[in-house]
């Protein structure tokens, strides 16, 4: 379970000191697709490289199974991102001067995972294993970052707008394959989109409005990548 109490952050000091959470409380349970929805500066992205341990809050704290990873060392965070936690951005950063094999096996070296060409399969690109990121379409670039964050085998997996810059198709393409490597390895999903329709696709949506919540409900019936608007 992932467990922040009473989240702060804020940027800037003295008069120009502009805060971005104000105190925030959230449970997040194991194998849980949790989406956090808001406007642009609602403060989702920051909330979620909190949670993620990218960021300190300046108050509060955030707990892994009820251990405290705000008080661990820079060391020790480090070491945490690289065993537990996968992370998918807008932006795909992949290395231009790397194949989609070599990219993805970057992720999977970080825990000694053999098998990654597993995970290059599972989203479709076994075939493209010698391609260069130039080379691919942005649709399979994500899936190359999907399959290098995955590769790591983790328990968490962090998206901040995973399909902001896809085209429709694309993006629907991408949140299925997603979804179906979620329930097929059981790890724990926390999404950001400013899309309403994506938080259809969750278990539970926490709307985030100004740094704070505003609401926190349960989806009874999950829907697909294909039944949502769009």
């Amino acid at each position: 379970m992932i467990e922040a109490k009473n989240i702060s952050k804020f940027y800037g000091s003295g008069e120009s000191r502009f805060k971005v959470l104000k105190n925030v409380d959230l449970k997040i349970n194991d194998g849980d697709f949790t989406v956090i929805l808001g406007a642009s500066g609602s403060g989702k992205s920051t909330l979620l490289n909190v949670l993620s341990a990218l960021e300190k809050p300046n108050e509060g704290s955030v707990f892994y199974d009820e251990k405290d990873i705000t008080k661990l060392t820079e060391g020790n965070l480090s070491d945490l991102r690289r065993e537990k936690i996968g992370f998918i951005f807008q932006q795909y950063y992949l290395l231009p001067n790397m194949n989609v094999d070599k990219n993805v096996k970057m992720g999977a070296d970080l825990v000694g995972n053999k098998n990654y060409k597993e995970i290059i399969k599972a989203v479709g690109l076994d075939g493209k294993l010698k391609k260069y990121p130039s080379e691919l379409s942005g649709g399979e670039q994500q899936r190359v970052s999907i399959a290098r964050a995955l590769a790591k085998k983790p328990k968490i997996l962090f998206l901040d707008e995973p399909t902001g810059a896809l085209d429709e198709e694309t993006g629907r393409q991408i949140l299925d394959y997603v979804c179906a490597l979620q329930k097929q390895y059981g790890f724990t999903m926390v999404m950001v989109t400013h899309n309403q329709n994506i938080a259809e696709m969750a278990d539970t949506v926490v709307k985030l409005n100004s740094g704070k919540i505003c609401e926190v409900y349960k989806n009874n019936i999950r829907k697909t990548a294909y039944e949502i608007g769009w």
